[in-house]
């Protein structure tokens, strides 16, 4: 039977990359990619780690802006009103859960910010920081496909930014979740590729001028 978001017309569009792209980070920290944590024993997420270091690598080597972050509040007062009870676990300003996986940051390089909700886009400076450096693409990687880094896809295509998934770099708790968010969110906001078509694109373009590339910034409080 045909698919009637095909017959729509959904995802017939490609994005495709512009001209200066930024690699975002969507909560890689030790609450969600560390085993000893109820939310970090996803084989999935750890897949989605692996190959995210490969690809920022890549990026810094060619002073492509990068931006990571973390989720944190002072405590249950200020959270707003999860449903997951992990989401309580080891993410309080401080927790060793708050501290970003060390196969993923470079403090002196990239810029970091500390979030509040879902989507890294929300209540942090970041838009300004791709402003700044004249982004106009943003690959989008991180954790939970089905929770931030979801939010983080829509709103990184309501600023107007060309957003670009590449699917073995964001991760879920389970396969099912990965697959059909990504499948939705192709249909509608961004291209869905691979870390090695990235890659490739990054390194046809050779380095950006320095006065471009990621810098230290201020962390900011959602």
């Amino acid at each position: 039977m045909s698919d009637r978001f095909d017959q729509a017309g959904y995802g017939t569009i490609p994005v495709g990359f512009g001209e200066r792209l930024a690699v975002v980070v969507v909560d890689f920290q030790l609450a969600f990619t560390d085993p000893s944590f109820p939310a970090g024993r996803s084989p999935h997420v750890q897949r989605a780690v692996e190959n995210t270091a490969v690809l920022l690598k890549v990026a810094r080597r060619h002073n492509v802006p990068v931006a990571t972050c973390h989720t944190a509040w002072c405590g249950e007062r200020d959270m707003i009103p999860w449903k997951a009870s992990a989401i309580r676990t080891g993410m309080f300003h401080g927790d060793r859960g708050t501290e970003m996986d060390p196969r993923i940051r470079d403090a002196a390089y990239d810029a970091h910010f500390v979030k509040a909700t879902p989507s890294i886009f929300f209540g942090t400076a970041l838009v300004p920081f791709l402003i700044k450096n004249r982004v106009d693409t943003v690959i989008v990687t991180g954790c939970t496909t089905s929770g931030c880094v979801r939010a983080s896809i829509i709103d990184s295509f309501a600023w107007g930014f060309r957003t670009i998934v590449p699917e073995d770099c964001v991760g879920d708790m389970e396969q099912g979740a990965h697959e059909a968010n990504l499948l939705d969110v192709g249909r509608r906001y961004a291209d869905i590729v691979t870390s090695a078509e990235c890659i490739a694109e990054i390194e046809r373009r050779g380095s950006v001028p320095a006065t471009l590339k990621g810098e230290k910034y201020a962390e900011v409080r959602a």
